[in-house]
């Protein structure tokens, strides 16, 4: 219990640590060539071992791409993981697809994770990528406000799309 409380601490610190990174600007990029097939495989394995999942009847789907990405692979890395806990968090059974794609001649790629969940509430759509915004007794809320500051950080967009 000591340690689970102990990292649970340390991922709080490292989140606010973050934030405050990015609201002062002073969040330096340092991006190399790497494969992101490669960390999304890595999210997959580490999701799957987590706690969260393991009580839960889900299928994860992704069709293996190579795709080189020049971006910060530990910021990538960050998002990916964001993502797919939420799916996580919020899926209590069903499935979970992640999907990636690249246009060559746009010079982008979309990464998408795409649940059977219970869907984003409502009320908190308008605030979804802000600190603290969560309707969840789990967790800080900082999630997605990182991962929209790391997107925009690499020149990109993030947005959700709820289907009916």
């Amino acid at each position: 219990m000591i340690i689970r409380n102990a990292k649970r601490l340390k991922k709080l610190s490292d989140e606010l640590l973050y934030v405050t990174r990015l609201e002062t600007h002073t969040l330096e990029l340092k991006k190399e060539q790497f494969d992101l097939n490669e960390v999304i495989v890595h999210a997959i394995d580490d999701a799957v071992l987590s706690k969260e999942f393991g009580n839960k009847n889900l299928k994860l789907l992704y069709e293996p791409r190579d795709i080189l990405l020049n971006a910060e692979k530990s910021s990538i890395t960050e998002v990916i993981s964001n993502l797919l806990s939420n799916a996580i968090k919020f899926t209590p059974e069903g499935t979970i697809t992640i999907s990636v794609e690249k246009d060559e001649t746009k010079n982008w790629v979309i990464f998408s994770v795409k649940d059977t969940g219970q869907g984003i509430d409502a009320s908190i759509m308008p605030r979804l990528f802000t600190k603290f915004a969560s309707k969840s007794y789990q967790g800080t809320g900082l999630g997605l406000f990182i991962a929209k500051s790391i997107v925009e950080a690499h020149m990109g967009k993030i947005w959700v799309c709820k289907q009916y």
